[in-house]
């Protein structure tokens, strides 16, 4: 097995793949034979080319910062001697490069078991969901979901409600953040039907949210005000009877894997989420746009440093104008609040060797693969586009995989280096960078990118990964979000509440 990895022959650093000592030969990294000056734990960088002052430092082929003091092989290289180069607004300049995908030949006729809705959409799951517009009756709602699950238990694939503290109190932007994401959530497919419940006397009435969530389907999305009946528990169970009589008639059939869409996001980060996990899931992504499938990538802040490489790979100059505006309106937002907008990573990302928010990015957008990017979506909005789409959302792991599953992904791929339990609206899969996080931590995580720098080819793990996504859509398998019944969701907040 290999000590250390060098991710491109500009590079000054190669990444750690175990802990070194002080005082360690490291073997082959240079001409000579290079003695480690500190101690450098597993998965953070260890400098094979010595870098003046000031001088970038080169990580994947791109600068990651600059060195804050000179730096002797042998260094260990993190924040404490390497700084952000990153500076607020820039111009751009469009230059287009090439999509390179794999071909699509192999995947022609490649199809998975899922539901054709009313609407000619498609869905991989056969669920009703509880949509409140607000947070006074989350209570209400849970209590619904549970005795739904118990009278109705196996006759869909379940009943679950999404719990957030909005709607009410609410003004300007953020009202319409919470609006436009929860109508999102409803027409999503892999819901076959939704119970919108309102308390009666919120800013989010169901009157206006209806205005917002446009044409909708009667039979399968229904309305109860709760101040306005009765019994809201005996109401609320009559209502999801009928969703349930509704939903039965779905029936799974094959579906071309065109169909399918995959959101793409990256938490608690570490070394190795630029090298294994990431460029798996680009893999992935890569393989189901050949197939003239969707990808869709977020987290705006963790694309600063690297934005310009997706600029370049817009499919056109309109899109590019698109994803510039992206970028500068998220940097408006950091400055609007008095905030660097380069404070970042977080204390769980610098721990697993991570230093800079450019390092961060470089690992970040490799999840986007190769492909031409479509089109930019707002935040709360749905994806129209096949192809690689970005979206408008935070780095938050609520937050986006929320704002993910609203655009419609039926499947988020979620990596980590750290590890989490958490699970957004739809299955999320969560995949490890490191094989010691898949074997420690087995009821979070369902696939184990670590196998990338230990026995495994790219192509093999893609493969593995891909096999295991068509069984997670077809209903032939589980993730463990889905099994421990976690399911969150959060709204984005940028303005007053009263």
């Amino acid at each position: 097995m290999n000590e250390w990895i060098r991710l491109h022959e500009r590079d000054h650093v190669i990444i750690a793949l175990r802990p070194f000592r002080k005082g360690e030969l490291l073997e082959g990294a240079a001409a000579e034979a290079i003695e480690l000056l500190e101690d450098v734990p597993k998965g953070h960088k260890i400098a094979v080319r010595p870098v003046r002052q000031g001088e970038d430092i080169l990580k994947f082929g791109y600068s990651i910062g600059r060195a804050k003091q000179d730096l002797p092989c042998g260094s260990w290289v993190h924040t404490h001697n390497l700084r952000t180069g990153l500076k607020g607004l820039l111009d751009y300049t469009y230059e287009p490069v090439d999509p390179v995908l794999p071909p699509a030949g192999p995947l022609a006729g490649r199809t998975f078991q899922g539901y054709v809705r009313a609407s000619g959409e498609v869905g991989i799951r056969n669920e009703i969901w509880i949509i409140n517009t607000v947070g006074c009756i989350n209570k209400t709602c849970d209590t619904l979901a549970r005795r739904g699950s118990m009278m109705y238990g196996g006759k869909v694939d379940g009943i679950h409600h999404f719990a957030h503290p909005f709607g009410c109190s609410q003004l300007g932007d953020d009202l319409q953040y919470t609006q436009k994401l929860l109508a999102s959530l409803v027409q999503h497919p892999n819901a076959a039907g939704v119970l919108i419940v309102g308390l009666g006397c919120e800013n989010n009435q169901i009157e206006l949210f209806k205005e917002v969530l446009g044409d909708y389907d009667p039979q399968r999305v229904l309305f109860m005000k709760s101040q306005a009946v009765e019994d809201e528990l005996e109401t609320g169970l009559e209502l999801l009877g009928e969703l349930v009589e509704y939903a039965q008639q779905f029936k799974r059939q094959p579906l071309p894997v065109s169909r399918l869409k995959l959101g793409l996001k990256c938490g608690g980060s570490d070394g190795f989420s630029g090298i294994t996990a990431n460029p798996l899931v680009g893999s992935v992504s890569d393989r189901l746009i050949g197939a003239s499938g969707t990808a869709i990538l977020t987290e705006v802040p963790e694309m600063f440093g690297a934005e310009t490489i997706l600029m370049n790979r817009a499919a056109d100059e309109a899109v590019f104008g698109q994803i510039v505006h992206l970028i500068n309106d998220f940097k408006q937002y950091f400055i609007r609040h008095d905030q660097e907008i380069y404070e970042n990573p977080s204390p769980g990302n610098k721990d697993g060797g991570i230093s800079t928010l450019e390092e961060k990015s470089l690992g970040c957008t490799q999840k986007g693969g190769h492909a031409a990017v479509v089109d930019v979506v707002p935040y709360g909005m749905r994806v129209h586009k096949q192809g690689l789409n970005l979206l408008e959302a935070p780095g938050n792991d609520l937050v986006s995989v929320t704002a993910l599953s609203a655009a419609g992904a039926h499947i988020v791929l979620f990596t980590t280096g750290r590890g989490t339990p958490f699970g957004g609206p739809v299955p999320t899969v969560k995949i490890s960078t490191n094989s010691e996080l898949a074997g420690r931590k087995k009821n979070w995580i369902d696939f184990n990118a670590g196998e990338l720098v230990e026995s495994k080819q790219m192509e093999q793990l893609t493969d593995e990964l891909w096999e295991q996504l068509i069984a997670i859509a077809s209903g032939e398998h589980e993730t463990k979000n889905e099994r421990n019944n976690f399911r969150e969701i959060a709204i984005f907040k940028d303005g007053v509440i009263l």
